[in-house]
């Protein structure tokens, strides 16, 4: 169950159905798009759009705690963005938890087809699993620690969450196979590195020292998981990579 792709009837393309293409064709000109015209009139159409629903994706509640409150106002008085800071923690949250329920539904697909050879072992995978859960702790606690709700769907949190919906449903979808399903393993991690890595500088430019050395450690974990996915990526195409050795 690898990359390999195998030839069969496949109907998609034009020049397979000849006669049906010129029914397609004709039901174009019967059912014309929402927006007449060319890409232009498409371009003002979504820029009508933005300026009708001129507002954010959402917000960030104030500290539910007096603690949280005296905290915020500290750090507000610094001249950092103690809101920017919870809004990205909640973004983390978030998508650490779609981590959990990805691997999740990765093990499944995993024990469906039985993975391949120079694939990761289930154990490898329940490893990463047990690190998303752990990171998702790690955040729920840090909210907490800021006063923070750590139910709350931020803006950052909203974003991400559309962002690892896509992964999830090629994960879930019956005809995708195992390695199919590590492009959108990959996906994931590539995001989840480049996140951890803003997020720690946030943290230590707030001046959360201790929470940023604890972001650190998991960044260390989150770069070994897009290693091990890149090589067992790369495996399934038979490809040697150099960045996923390791």
């Amino acid at each position: 169950m690898t990359m390999h792709a195998e030839l069969g009837i496949n109907r998609t393309g034009i020049s397979t159905s000849p006669a049906l293409t010129q029914d397609m064709l004709a039901g174009r000109e019967e059912f014309p798009p929402d927006v007449a015209g060319d890409e232009r009139n498409i371009a003002l159409f979504r820029a009508e759009s933005v300026q009708q629903w001129n507002e954010p994706l959402g917000s960030v509640p104030p500290p539910t705690t007096v603690k949280g409150m005296v905290k915020s106002g500290v750090t507000a008085l610094k001249g950092e963005s103690p809101v920017l800071l919870i809004d990205k923690l909640g973004a983390r949250l978030a998508f650490e938890r779609t981590g959990v329920r990805l691997y999740e539904a990765l093990l499944s697909k995993f024990d469906a087809t039985g993975g391949f050879d120079a694939g990761p072992t289930r154990v490898e995978l329940e490893g990463i699993l047990e690190d998303e859960f752990n990171h998702f702790s790690l955040l729920k606690e840090a909210l907490t620690q800021l006063g923070a709700d750590p139910t709350v769907m931020t803006p950052s949190a909203d974003l991400q969450a559309t962002i690892g919906a896509g992964a999830m449903h090629v994960i879930v979808e019956p005809r995708t196979n195992f390695a199919q399903c590590l492009e959108a393993a990959v996906t994931i991690e590539l995001v989840d590195n480049e996140s951890w890595d803003a997020l720690t500088a946030l943290a230590d430019q707030s001046g959360q020292r201790e929470l940023a050395t604890r972001f650190k450690a998991a960044l260390v974990q989150e770069t070994m998981h897009l290693l091990h996915v890149r090589r067992w990526l790369a495996n399934s195409q038979g490809i040697t990579r150099s960045d996923a050795t390791t």
